[in-house]
């Protein structure tokens, strides 16, 4: 192993809290997958700050797909043990970040900060890491026969999973977890990365994903790997002294860490105000007249039509299923971490979390949770982003609805059930999600015309040359360059569509107030910086009310208040940088143009916002419909490119 290491600088710490010495390095273990060789880097702390800058630096340099934590991994902070994921995403085409909930515990005890997976393995291959007390780390990587894997026991990423799991957890003689892909990474662009918490060298069924940006499909298709074990006894000098941080939070906020922390994870343990908690239980309990089904053509209903189906189909069906039997029971868990938010809400072996129980639920006409349960752990097992693979489910349902599509285009025996008229809420859900499971499996097959191997958005736009652009225009996403794409985040709110240099997760303003669209490409960069808070330490955002306040200050006590000022600059230089190679393109759909014009009619007929400015704009619209969107996007794109200037 060759070793190479920058000149050494030592933190300056403020003596006044008695804050512990951290340490001053980031460590970056480069694997080469084709050749097996590996070497380690050192940067300095200042230098760099975590997973996201040094993950840009070696993505650009390797093209790397680059796996790390933050600087304040294993500490005694909650939730600062996520593991980031950074690399030039397969669907978005462009620099994406993605995070997995706990996985950086064990990562933590390799003695390193950061993987970067360069190279191509000869043939489907899994990574094995090892490091047993001060020993050099292990490195293997091994072949495996990954088809039949995929076919046996459980199928697709649990077979995988189970498979690493009984050939190598005799290697380790503490703590490890290994990191899965399914057969989606293989076929597609939009594969995710699934691990579980591992207790007593078993597997749990606690899903956590690194899903948005089909990471998956990168490791598969530009590295060969399709797992990684990783796992060790390395001891290093984690903060850990709760007397200093109750200090700081008592000074900050006049509450110790752990009451702080707890009133602000309120909403994914368990808000009284709903009597329901969890992403899923809080966001279909508030909906109301917001709710998108149907492949969003909820939007163009009256408001009282999406209210009804709101209380009829979701209060008293869908979410009252979930509070029965996962909150009254109280079928919580953690990611893998301590954690007083407990948000993994559970139904025996089936994960409930808002975003893939909306996209492969209500978005695909499913309103009962035996059938979202089918569908979601289908789209699991195959590897899929599930919030992505709900998006073209819908897309693709609706195109056979409608009789653009044929059931042979489609490699399907049946049609969708698309109507809310008599709509059956266990049969007719039932019906869909096995519709749905028909349709992953086609495209896992590529049966009847179906090819997503560059992505929906390519097939859709050659499609629409031969079929009519109408089927293009019923597929809601967002584009990035020439063939990069992302099914937005389930708000009806114009935020999510905005042209973002990274789209997909919450680098954005997503709230249901109007704004000027400049002012929201500002305040979309606000939210941008605040989130590369959160992603760089490596850090859980559902901490973030307190986390994005406190934390620079945190590092200045632990490092000293120049390298406070450097975080500061580099969060800054960081958003810069990704932001200048911002591609993002204008909407290529109307079923954009349609989400965005009704929300701003519904903000002034229903909600009674009389803006003068949201009244020119739905004029505006009115008059000409697509030169307004048009300006409404570029004056998001200005809004952006103003904010994040670096003069």
């Amino acid at each position: 192993m060759n070793e190479e290491n920058e000149t050494p600088s030592t933190p300056v710490v403020d003596e006044t809290i008695k804050a512990p010495k951290v340490g001053s390095h980031i460590k970056a273990l480069i694997v080469d997958a084709g050749s097996s060789m590996y070497r380690t880097v050192r940067y300095p702390v200042g230098e760099y700050f975590g997973p996201v800058d040094l993950g840009l630096h070696h993505a650009t340099k390797y093209n790397s797909l680059n796996i790390g934590t933050g600087l304040l991994a294993g500490s005694i902070f909650p939730g600062s043990n996520r593991l980031i994921f950074t690399g030039f995403s397969p669907n978005w085409t462009g620099f994406y970040i993605s995070s997995m909930g706990g996985a950086g515990v064990v990562f933590d005890n390799l003695g390193l900060d950061m993987l970067s997976i360069m190279g191509k393995a000869s043939s489907p291959s899994v990574l094995i890491l090892n490091r047993i007390h001060g020993e050099e780390i292990q490195v293997k990587v091994e072949p495996c026969d990954i088809r039949t894997i995929w076919k046996s026991g459980r199928e697709g990423v649990y077979s995988l999973m189970d498979y690493v799991n009984e050939k190598y957890r005799d290697e380790y003689s503490d703590a490890y977890r290994i990191l899965a892909t399914g057969p989606a990474a293989e076929t597609t662009d939009f594969a995710g990365i699934v691990s579980v918490p591992v207790r007593k060298r078993e597997l749990t069924f606690v899903d956590t994903w690194a899903g948005r940006g089909g990471f998956g499909s990168k490791m598969f298709q530009d590295h060969n790997i399709v797992a990684v074990i990783y796992g060790g006894t390395y001891i290093d000098t984690d903060f850990r002294d709760r007397s200093v941080a109750d200090k700081w939070f008592e000074d900050r906020y006049q509450k110790k860490l752990a009451a702080k922390d707890l009133e602000t994870t309120t909403k994914y343990r368990f808000d009284p105000k709903f009597d329901t908690g969890g992403t899923f239980g809080v966001n279909f309990a508030t909906m109301g007249g917001r709710v998108l089904a149907f492949n969003y053509d909820s939007i163009f209903w009256t408001e009282k039509e999406r209210e009804n189906l709101h209380v009829d189909f979701i209060i008293n069906h869908y979410l009252k299923q979930f509070n029965e039997e996962t909150i009254k029971p109280k079928q919580n868990w953690t990611c893998g971490e301590p954690c007083v938010a407990v948000c993994k809400k559970m139904n025996n072996q089936y994960k409930k979390d808002y975003e893939p129980y909306q996209t492969m639920g209500p978005l695909c006409g499913i309103f009962d949770q035996r059938a979202a349960e089918l569908l979601n752990h289908h789209a699991d097992m195959l590897g899929f982003d599930a919030i992505s693979a709900g998006g073209v489910l819908a897309w693709l349902m609706e195109l056979l609805y409608k009789g653009l599509l044929t059931k042979e285009d489609l490699g399907v025996n049946q049609f969708p059930i698309w109507r809310r008229e008599g709509f059956n809420l266990e049969t007719d859900s039932m019906h869909n999600a096995r519709l749905g499971v028909e349709l992953l499996d086609s495209i896992i097959h590529k049966k009847g015309i179906l090819d997503f191997t560059y992505g929906p958005r390519r097939w859709g736009r050659k499609l629409a040359r031969t079929r009519g652009r109408e089927v293009l225009d019923t597929f809601l996403y967002i584009s990035f360059g020439r063939r990069g794409w992302m099914v937005p985040n389930q708000y009806w709110t114009p935020g999510v569509l905005s042209p973002m240099p990274i789209m997909g997760k919450y680098y954005m303003y997503y709230g249901n107030e109007f704004m000027h669209p400049r002012k929201m490409g500002q305040l979309n960069t606000e939210r941008f910086q605040k989130e590369l808070i959160m992603d760089n330490l490596g850090l859980c955002r559902f901490h973030r009310n307190w986390a994005e306040d406190i934390m620079p200050d945190v590092i200045g006590s632990l490092y000293g208040i120049e390298v406070k000022d450097k975080f500061i600059e580099n969060l800054r230089s960081t958003a810069y940088n990704i932001n200048s190679r911002n591609n993002s393109t204008l909407w290529e759909s109307y079923r954009n143009v349609d989400m965005l014009e009704s929300f701003l009619k519904r903000r002034h007929e229903i909600e009674g916002d009389n803006n003068p400015d949201l009244i020119g704009w739905i004029d505006y619209f009115k008059r000409d419909r697509r030169t307004a969107a048009i300006d409404f996007w570029y004056e998001i794109h200005k809004g952006i490119s103003e904010a994040l200037n670096e003069f």
